[in-house]
């Protein structure tokens, strides 16, 4: 049997090696929404004599919002003196681990889509590498649903501690009486909205692209052998 590298296009054609490209392109657009993204909020501070303050509050992934300073060092902000304040929530493991499974998805995808094209012939004549592939299939479209669950509710977490309300509880100066606090312009979130519906968009992907790898391998053959024979008329014994 050869084992050297045969480029052959036609798997691209099928199922089995469409959705891996498909796959190939959402892993890109998950971890390029969410590991990329920089944000800010503006936050403005109505004082009762009159004057305006101006606070910004950038941050960005992977979201360790309590580092982010809203107060940097201690100051004066419509006659009140203000220690050094920080916003508060952490959606760094949420947001990691999202990214951190769509890179290993696109890496993967990148290996099996070599194999396709190029080691079709040895893939299709062992029974290891259907079944090895069927089952990394299935534990990554089961890891895109938990990950992505967990990041939608990181990402809520982000939106609730930059929000109005957020920024009110964690400022103290906010709750003045003299002291009107608004978040006067918010940060562009579209981005990371988009990330998680390609991280339930993947898992999508990947639960359906595990059966057309379950077909390559030796359960879905012997099963069909098995039915085949089944249904085949018995011949009677000679007498």
């Amino acid at each position: 049997m050869m084992t050297g590298f045969r480029l052959n296009l036609s798997p691209l054609k099928e199922p089995l090696g469409f959705i891996r490209l498909v796959e190939w392109l959402t892993a890109i657009f998950a971890f390029g929404s969410c590991g990329g993204y920089s944000g800010r909020n503006i936050i403005s501070l109505f004082c009762g004599d009159g004057k305006n303050e101006t606070l910004s509050a950038s941050f960005h992934y992977p979201f360790r919002l309590s580092q982010v300073p809203l107060i940097d060092g201690n100051t004066t902000l419509c006659n009140h003196s203000v220690a050094t304040t920080h916003m508060v929530g952490d959606a760094a493991s949420s947001a990691e681990f999202f990214v951190g499974v769509a890179i290993i998805c696109f890496l993967y995808t990148m290996v099996a889509l070599l194999v396709y094209l190029g080691y079709m012939h040895v893939y299709k004549d062992s029974d290891f590498g259907p079944m090895f592939d069927f089952g990394v299939t299935a534990a990554l479209a089961l890891l895109w649903l938990v990950c992505s669950s967990a990041w939608a509710k990181g990402l809520q977490n982000v939106k609730d501690a930059t929000g109005e309300e957020g920024i009110h509880n964690t400022l103290a100066l906010c709750k003045e009486s003299d002291v009107i606090c608004q978040v006067t312009e918010f940060a562009y979130m579209r981005t990371l909205n988009i990330s998680v519906v390609f991280g339930y968009l993947n898992m999508f992907v990947w639960a359906g692209n595990a059966w057309f790898v379950y077909k390559e391998t030796r359960w879905h053959s012997q099963k069909y052998s098995g039915q085949a024979g089944s249904g085949r008329p018995q011949v009677p014994a000679p007498i």
